[in-house]
């Protein structure tokens, strides 16, 4: 049986390292690229794992130009949430007729707002990532743990049975790439759950300027975490998303166990890069306030994180 094709778009941290995952185990992988696009042909790209071992992609089918692409039956979107509006005609150039287009991006409702922007016969898919990773230099991903991936379609011409069938290729595709994969049925009750993560550490990592051990290890600093966390899982049961009990404190207890970890929203502040705010906290605050919910803390970090970017960005 002949594999897929598939097409990364964004190739940083995210894309770059299940990208080479997925060539590794003989899957036909095309990466779309900008900046990083000299650097990647001379030199490949390079995922410095402490899982995997150093490893190597090169030469790398790379592109700086959508329009020199194949078309391909899988897309990986590792772009950030910040350019997904202008993310729609590259996917629609990139893509084959019916591909499965996945996600991979932080935040809430991200599917929803890219959907009306695609064409209707392509399957849009929420890939949600446990990694800690981060880009180091241009073709150059340092992996630190984890790796798995939850799968979970949002919407699209298929049938439930072509649903469950297509999210279970997919799947098996990162199963066999050496990676864990799991098959969801509820995206935005996944998403609000890896949200209860994701809105606490990357926005106070910015704020304090401290990786997860170091807010850990503080009292202060972790019964913050913990609040926020508790805020988030609060939130998403009112908006009906039951979250498995006692979330936070297991969170917490996980991360314990992980390297020390500077979140993406670190490294985009960082460099000066504008920061995921809607996705990770606008979108939550709006959802909240329509449930008649608040979360105060989660929109006093926003409003701190608003202030550290705009500075940063007025001086650019």
């Amino acid at each position: 049986m002949t594999k897929p094709r598939i097409g990364v778009i964004g190739t940083g941290a995210i894309g770059g390292f299940y990208g080479v995952m997925l060539a590794r185990a003989g899957y036909d992988v095309h990466f779309l690229l900008r900046s990083e696009y000299a650097a990647v042909q001379q030199h490949g790209i390079t995922v410095e794992s402490r899982v995997h071992g150093e490893l190597n992609l090169s030469p790398v089918q790379a592109y700086d130009d959508v329009a020199a692409m194949p078309p391909c039956d899988w897309l990986l979107v590792g772009a950030k949430s910040t350019s997904n509006d202008s993310l729609a005609p590259i996917i629609a150039r990139a893509a084959a007729p019916g591909a499965r287009v996945v996600l991979l991006q932080n935040g809430l409702s991200n599917e929803a707002h890219l959907r009306d922007q695609l064409p209707a016969d392509l399957h849009l898919i929420g890939g949600l990532c446990y990694v800690c990773l981060y880009r180091k230099g241009p073709g150059v991903v340092v992996h630190q743990d984890n790796g798995m991936i939850d799968l979970a379609y949002h919407s699209g011409p298929a049938s439930v049975e072509e649903q469950q069938q297509m999210i279970a290729d997919g799947a098996a595709m990162f199963r066999e790439a050496g990676l864990k994969a799991r098959e969801q049925g509820n995206l935005e009750g996944a998403r609000w759950q890896k949200l209860v993560w994701n809105a606490p550490f990357n926005g106070v990592s910015v704020i304090l300027n401290a990786g997860t051990e170091t807010l850990l290890a503080n009292p202060a600093s972790r019964q913050l975490i913990r609040d926020l966390m508790q805020e988030v899982v609060d939130v998403a049961e009112a908006c009906g998303h039951s979250m498995p009990e006692s979330l936070a404190e297991k969170l917490l207890v996980g991360t314990q166990r992980m390297p020390d970890y500077l979140p993406s929203m670190y490294h985009d502040w960082l460099h000066k890069r504008p920061m995921e705010l809607d996705n990770l906290y606008g979108e939550a605050l709006q959802l909240a306030a329509a449930a008649g919910c608040s979360m105060p803390r989660t929109e006093a970090l926003r409003n701190m994180l608003q202030f550290i970017q705009d500075g940063y960005l007025a001086d650019a």
